[in-house]
């Protein structure tokens, strides 16, 4: 049995500390899956904080210890589309102008550095993922930037695992084509 199955098993048994250990050793991630989908640092906070809370409210109902990364982003997965059917509603009811100036406001204060590498790979990358389907979009960034296997990805998205690895495929060829993404990989390598 691994640290986070014992973890599992641990909090479950009403375990404080084991379950302070999952939030700690996980929270980064999460926070990092959230902010790459949400693309605002107070929303991938706040997001960040629901899913661990609802991670606390539901530790019991995870059934198979060894598959907890993948329970934990299927429900982190679940509160980002909450979000954004939220967010679609109050566009709808128009008070979204009010939640985007407070948004503005918040990522002026928010001082999020990051490398300058890092900026032009990720402006790269979503440039490019905006050739991707839907699920080559979400299934290229769970593998890659969330760092999950195939297996894991398939758990949290509730597909068959030849389905995630057909669509990384595809998404891996339309960025293999991709004369820009791959000039700006090779550049990088020296």
């Amino acid at each position: 049995m691994n640290q986070i199955s014992g973890w599992v098993l641990a909090a479950q048994s009403g375990n404080r500390y084991a379950l302070n250990q999952l939030i700690d050793h996980f929270q980064n991630d999460i926070f990092r899956y959230v902010y790459y989908r949400v693309n605002s640092q107070a929303d991938a906070e706040d997001l960040t904080q629901d899913i661990f809370i609802q991670v606390i409210k539901r530790i019991h109902t995870v059934k198979d210890h060894t598959l907890f990364k993948a329970w934990l982003y299927k429900i982190a997965r679940n509160r980002i589309v909450d979000f954004f059917r939220k967010k679609r509603i109050l566009f709808f009811m128009g008070t979204t102008n009010d939640i985007e100036s407070e948004n503005r406001e918040q990522v002026e204060k928010d001082s999020f550095e990051a490398e300058v590498h890092q900026k032009e790979f990720t402006m790269h990358l979503k440039t490019l993922s905006n050739v991707l389907s839907r699920w080559e979009k979400e299934i290229f960034l769970m593998r890659f930037i969330d760092d999950l296997d195939i297996k894991e990805i398939a758990q949290a998205l509730g597909k068959n695992e030849n389905t995630v690895k057909t669509h990384l495929y595809r998404a891996l060829q339309k960025f293999k084509k991709d004369d820009k993404f791959r000039d700006f990989l090779q550049a990088s390598k020296r």
